[in-house]
């Protein structure tokens, strides 16, 4: 019985009241935050059938998220967080209103989607390293994987219900009623971070700025193994991570309407599922103390995950069937490889930061797993226009595969890495997703 409760997640931090409200109010919120990740690709696609321009979402998303994260997790170092959190998520509220304002007055223009996108994007990106940097203040240390295993599997609950009730909804009501969920459900985490105490961080000794931003990166270049987790991630995600071409495969290679419908939602759900799945069978993370080669091996299981899934599109020619079925799987398998990634990388920078920089290399991992696929969406984009959608998903997870072993060859040491782990039966620190 023992050896069961070790295989699941470890549910000890919601013993803290903060995090029981912000954890509480997360469920809601993630489902209303992906109806919006599902209907700005669906109406971009619908306006223009062309994963080209779904994929400029990655540019209009990435240059708010590279600035302002970097200087969001300055300004999290030097302000009240919670101040800044409010801040931030009423922003969201606010761009999320205007996403549900044009499409209920019925305006055609990719380019206003776009710019609200970035405008979304720059509040997002100083959000989540704030929110990152919070969470050793809430918990106790022997208790932030669980934490934040517990928080990934929330959000990747979200990021299947999110789709499946999306693409399901979007021929039925259109798109306004999902910006509007979303800007309804974000009014429970203004709330739950309205409770909070004061969080002004520790030892604050100056005002954010390029100089502390610098100083943040250069105490990145001091630990090599933190440096090297987030260029494999970078690697893994750039090359790997096919959601700008999810429109187009659903609607070509399985049939699908060209706004939405079961094979573009499952699509979608496909990488979460697998994420949640990771999660719940989470105990074992704990137990690993080569985290580094645990990372490698990770990322090698998603490039192979991705490899079954581009050919399975490519070869369905407009039938679902069991290419479908053998589609998902590949998604479901690199969701479950990448929240076990997730969990190692994570861990490792949080353990490593004192409070007075946590927010600056929170900063950093936002950039990296967040922008990854944000450059991801662009290449995919892009290069399927000449190569074809299935080729283009197949041979990033080939070049992910490739290139994560050169990686683990040049800096040997990442590989080695060890750490000593208690029987605490504490759960994995995962990826933050958008």
């Amino acid at each position: 019985m023992s050896g069961m409760r070790r295989l699941f997640a470890d549910t000890r931090p919601l013993a803290v009241p903060e995090f029981r409200r912000l954890w509480s109010a997360n469920i809601i919120t993630v489902i209303g935050a992906q109806l919006t990740v599902v209907a700005v690709p669906a109406q971009i696609y619908d306006l223009t059938r062309s994963s080209a321009y779904v994929g400029l979402t990655g540019i209009f998303g990435l240059v708010p998220l590279i600035v302002l994260g970097l200087y969001g997790g300055a300004l999290a170092d030097v302000m009240d967080r919670r101040r800044l959190l409010m801040i931030t998520t009423a922003g969201l509220i606010v761009t999320s209103g205007i996403f549900w304002l044009q499409a209920f007055l019925g305006m055609r223009s990719v380019w206003l989607l776009l710019v609200v996108f970035a405008l979304q994007q720059a509040f997002f990106a100083v959000n989540q390293p704030t929110r990152s940097a919070l969470l050793p203040r809430l918990v106790p240390t022997e208790q932030l994987p669980a934490a934040n295993a517990l928080n990934m599997t929330v959000s990747q609950f979200g990021a299947i219900a999110g789709p499946l009730i999306g693409g399901a909804l979007i021929p039925v009501l259109g798109y306004s009623w999902l910006y509007l969920c979303d800007t309804i459900t974000l009014t429970a985490t203004l709330w739950a971070v309205w409770t909070l105490p004061p969080m002004l961080p520790e030892g604050v000794t100056g005002r954010a700025g390029v100089r502390s931003v610098l100083d943040g990166l250069g105490y990145l270049r001091g630990h090599k193994v933190l440096l090297m987790s987030f260029v494999v991630d970078i690697i893994a995600m750039v090359f790997g991570m096919p959601r700008a071409l999810f429109p187009q495969i659903a609607h070509q290679s399985f049939g699908g309407p060209v706004e939405g419908g079961l094979a573009f939602a499952l699509l979608f759900a496909g990488i979460p599922l697998g994420a949640v799945l990771g999660g719940i069978f989470s105990g074992w993370v704990s137990r690993v103390s080569r985290q580094g080669l645990a990372v490698v091996v990770a990322i090698v299981v998603w490039g192979g995950a991705m490899v079954l899934f581009g050919l399975a599109s490519g070869a369905a020619h407009g039938r679902a069937g069991p290419f479908l079925g053998l589609a998902l799987l590949g998604l479901v398998i690199g969701g479950a490889a990448d929240m076990a990634s997730a969990a190692f990388r994570s861990t490792m920078l949080m353990e490593a930061a004192g409070d007075a920089v946590r927010g600056r290399l929170q900063g950093v991992f936002i950039v990296v797993v967040v922008g990854g696929p944000r450059i991801a969406d662009v290449a995919h984009g892009g290069v399927a226009a000449v190569a074809g959608t299935g080729p283009t998903a197949a041979g990033g997870g080939v070049l992910v595969v490739a290139l994560v072993l050169v990686a683990a060859a040049v800096v040997p040491t990442f590989v080695r890495y060890r750490v000593s782990r208690g029987g605490s039966g504490a759960g994995p620190s995962p990826r933050t997703t958008s």
